[in-house]
């Protein structure tokens, strides 16, 4: 499925491919598709400039209309660098050769956001409860299936703890960026959507207005660990040292005044080092579905399913003890 997307984006023209050569005389760096295009080069572009001239090399930014193109992107070297959520992260590192070097920091300090499901601020809904006994009255902007807080958590954390699937909960359901989710929910054009604290923050400052102000917040998720940096495996070990140290040290050198002005318009403090383990908690809620699925299914001869719940059991309890272990 994340192939036939990424070639249909391509050949529609949706995308345009910048070369890459592999002496890597030009990096490109992927961004998933939280808002438009046009908001997020203008507010990552600075920082692309600074980062080409710390590596001494041209820096390209790549968008895609969905989060499986930057994720096929890299999976064909066409994007060496990506700006991703945490579950979109995970696809990247498992099929994409991807590997997570730094997260962000936001601009109070916190390691992570939260997942929001919002509502206009004079609709008559008034608690996820209502949202599920009007359900199929209701227009439902959800996220993109690969997006953290868009799918994964709300999937995991509020859908499935009340036992419900929006597909079949809604009356209709529309899958959107964080902006549009939005943006839709403010003009009428849903009813509920999803959404996130970074994002109210990047409405904030794109627009002067605090989205607080407008909508009604029904459901917060736990704490999601901030988005990561990834890089490809295969990037040569200076190349890759060179990425780290840039993101972990921005805003703190000699132009760190700049710095910090280009990381405020991002919504950022600035950027830590990371690694695989910070999607551990993301892999934990992916194989709970996984294993609920199994549990459901009654298709699946009884020996199959005790081997098949068997194997997830183990998967999660190595989870959980690397979780443990952090």
């Amino acid at each position: 499925m994340l192939r036939r997307t990424f070639l249909a984006v391509v050949a529609s023209g949706v995308v345009a491919l910048p070369a890459y050569a592999q002496d890597a005389k030009t990096l490109n760096i992927g961004f998933i598709s939280t808002e438009s295009s046009s908001n997020l080069k203008s507010a990552w572009q600075p920082l692309i400039d600074d980062l080409s001239k710390a590596l001494g090399v041209p820096v390209k930014p790549f968008f895609a209309s969905d989060y499986a193109g930057i994720i096929e992107g890299m999976r064909f070297n066409k994007v060496q660098i990506g700006w991703f959520g945490n579950k979109s992260a995970m696809e990247a590192v498992d099929r994409a050769n991807g590997e997570v070097f730094a997260s962000v920091i936001d601009k109070d300090g916190n390691p992570g956001y939260w997942s929001l499901l919002v509502v206009r601020k004079d609709s008559d809904l008034k608690t996820v409860e209502d949202v599920i006994k009007r359900g199929k009255e209701l227009s439902y902007g959800a996220g993109d299936p690969n997006s953290t807080s868009g799918t994964a958590v709300p999937g995991y954390y509020l859908w499935g703890a009340h036992k419900v699937e929006p597909k079949t909960l809604f009356k209709a359901v529309r899958i959107s960026n964080h902006e549009t989710n939005l943006l839709s929910v403010l003009n009428k054009q849903v009813d509920v959507a999803v959404n996130n604290t970074e994002n109210f923050e990047r409405y904030r400052i794109n627009t002067g207005k605090n989205a607080y102000d407008e909508v009604r917040v029904l459901w917060k998720s736990p704490l999601i660990a901030a988005d990561p940096m990834v890089y490809r495996k295969d990037l040569p070990a200076e190349t890759k040292k060179k990425i780290q140290d840039f993101f972990v040290n921005y805003g703190k050198g000699a132009d760190a005044a700049r710095e910090k002005q280009v990381l405020t318009t991002l919504t950022y403090q600035g950027f830590r080092v990371s690694s695989d383990a910070q999607l551990l908690p993301i892999r934990q809620i992916e194989l709970a579905k996984q294993k609920s699925k199994i549990e459901t299914d009654t298709t699946l001869a009884a020996a199959d399913k005790e081997k098949q719940l068997a194997d997830v059991s183990r998967r999660l309890a190595e989870i959980d003890k690397a979780i443990s272990a952090q």
